[in-house]
């Protein structure tokens, strides 16, 4: 009878926890992919402007790498301070600070004049952006239960193809506004995408609230609900959580799981920055005679495919409890995806190895954040996620500079996407890698 009574209590708790876990979805999510498709629209417009602004500013395609690894190097140098500073200041502060900041530095690209003064301004907003992604997915964990979280972060990423699908089409159409009221294309595009972020960083500090503690938008009993789901999570991972990584938080930057989940994200990186740097010119090659809108609509394809599926791929990952395999095969995806856009003639075949790097890419992502916090201790936990996201950063760097270099080299991106594709096949290594102590965690949980 007793066990009947537990089993009872437990479901209608799972049951409140869920109805609560619902609430905070509708009323966070939506708002903080919109803002990170503002922050992933400023951070690959420059691959559409380049359409244009590469023949203004007398740029080759070393040193359009270069500017693209610019803002990623200062991005990667304020990343983990910021991420420190959030806790400080709180979610409602410094998330609004980062977007009004880099989304005035973002449309102050529009004054650069030639290769110098691109430099220096893709640098300050990389600058001003540092420290919102690792932010957003910190923040992501004071509100979502780990049987809950592949799920929401697989949304919030879903912010990046939904950019590169939206802003491929609308920067496009915005290029074509070449010559309106004097302005050459590429300065509308850096102009019109960048002065969204400032509005939305004023809405996010009236918007957002720093802690389930402090919402007012959920009932005494919600919150109650939400804390000790939260609560519950934590204990199971300090139970869960090896001797060695006790040792202080020094210890568990340090362990093995967590430089080899860095080492992941570096893969991961290179075939994320590549997709959004340089799919447009890989588009245009082509389709060769296509207008500026014309590539926009075909480079939309591909990250609609990945949005498609990213969700399924996280509510699948949630529901079996398994992270492992959740990633390798979509980055093994991505990379067989790489080696036919590099390798095939047929502009079809290319056009489905776009498809795979899109879908692959973007959905290994997903499941891919939901494991740092299964490793790290919540002290730990604002520089742990801010290093893992530094050290995959150096491939922002890496990426396009060998895949320009490559295609200056030997004239064509054959030899830069093989790079690209071993590359992320070194971060499936290193998920095989990662000990399989946790069970429901690396692998399914046993039934």
């Amino acid at each position: 009878m007793g066990n009947v009574r537990e089993v009872k209590v437990a479901t209608e708790f799972s049951a409140d926890e869920d109805a609560v876990v619902r609430k905070v979805y509708r009323r966070l999510v939506w708002f903080l992919i919109l803002l990170f498709i503002c922050s992933y629209l400023d951070r690959i417009n420059i691959s559409f402007a380049a359409l244009a602004m590469n023949r203004d500013l007398n740029l080759t395609a070393t040193m359009f790498g270069l500017a693209s690894s610019i803002f990623y190097v200062a991005y990667i140098a304020a990343e983990i301070p910021s991420n420190m500073m959030m806790p400080r200041f709180g979610a409602r502060i410094w998330i609004p600070r980062i977007m009004i900041t880099w989304g005035l530095a973002s449309a102050a690209t529009m004054f650069a004049t030639g290769p110098y003064s691109l430099y220096a301004l893709r640098a300050l907003t990389g600058l001003a952006e540092a420290g919102f992604m690792p932010g957003i997915l910190l923040y992501l964990t004071y509100w979502f239960p780990s049987s809950y979280r592949a799920r929401a972060t697989a949304f919030f990423i879903m912010a990046q193809p939904i950019t590169i699908m939206f802003g491929s089409s609308l920067s496009g159409l915005i290029l074509d506004m070449h010559g309106f009221l004097g302005l050459a294309g590429w300065k509308w595009l850096f102009l019109l995408e960048g002065l969204p972020a400032v509005v939305l960083g004023v809405i996010a500090y009236f918007y957002l609230a720093d802690r389930p503690e402090t919402a007012k938008w959920l009932s005494p009993c919600e919150r109650e609900v939400l804390l000790r789901a939260l609560a519950r999570d934590e204990t199971n991972i300090q139970k869960s959580r090896s001797v060695a990584s006790q040792g202080g938080i020094f210890r568990e930057l340090m362990s093995l799981p967590v430089l080899l989940l860095a080492f992941t994200y570096l893969g991961l990186v290179v075939s994320l920055i590549t997709n959004s740097t340089w799919v447009p010119q890989i588009v245009r090659a082509v389709v060769r005679d296509g207008s500026f809108a014309t590539i926009g609509l075909i480079a939309a394809i591909p990250p609609f495919a990945a949005i498609l599926t990213m969700s399924f791929w996280g509510k699948h990952s949630d529901r079996h409890r398994e992270r492992r395999w959740h990633i390798v095969l979509p980055m093994s995806l991505a990379a067989l995806g790489w080696l036919c856009v590099a390798l095939l003639d047929n502009p079809t075949g290319r056009l489905i190895g776009l498809v795979f790097c899109a879908v692959g890419t973007f959905s290994a992502q997903g499941i891919f954040w939901t494991l740092p916090a299964t490793f790290l201790s919540t002290e730990a936990r604002p520089i742990g996620i801010a290093m893992i996201n530094t050290i995959g950063m150096l491939g922002t760097t890496v990426g396009p500079i060998a895949v320009g270099w490559l295609k200056d080299y030997t004239g064509t991106f054959a030899a830069g996407l093989v790079f690209v594709a071993g590359s992320i096949l070194l971060g499936t290594v290193c998920v095989f890698a990662i000990p399989r102590a946790r069970k429901g965690i690396l692998q399914p949980a046993a039934v």
